[in-house]
């Protein structure tokens, strides 16, 4: 059982480590099966912020030396889903769960790769600092 464990963490850890290539990865495979450019996209998206959780966390972590990345992204999802879960219920009168975690997933990947561009920069510069 540890042999599964250890190869499911090694192949979330390849697909984390280029985020980019796994989503042009997934919408060309999703695009060849569904033939549907727009639905493509959405799967992409979809697929590919679970590897920019990971991928944004150790970012954070590796960058101000913690172990803290993870739950502060899933601190900021979930704060996230409580001001827009309170926004659609004043809207609406009731909370589309559905609806409401598919806008928070599709913004973090909004946030997240804008994040994973900016911390791979600094992450980068601190790099080449610390050889030179």
């Amino acid at each position: 059982m540890a042999a599964v464990r250890d190869a499911l963490v090694y192949v979330y850890a390849g697909f984390a480590v280029a985020p980019p290539v796994t989503f042009a990865l997934v919408y060309f495979v999703a695009l060849w099966r569904t033939g549907d450019r727009k639905r493509s996209v959405r799967t992409a998206m979809d697929v590919t912020t679970a590897f920019l959780i990971g991928a944004v966390a150790a970012l954070i972590n590796s960058l101000t030396k913690s172990r803290f990345g993870l739950w502060l992204i899933l601190l900021v999802m979930l704060v996230g889903a409580g001001l827009m879960g309170g926004a659609q219920a004043r809207m609406r009168g009731e909370v589309d769960v559905r609806r409401l975690a598919r806008a928070v997933w599709r913004i973090s990947f909004l946030a997240l790769g804008v994040l994973y561009i900016v911390l791979m920069i600094a992450y980068l510069i601190v790099f080449i600092r610390s050889r030179g």
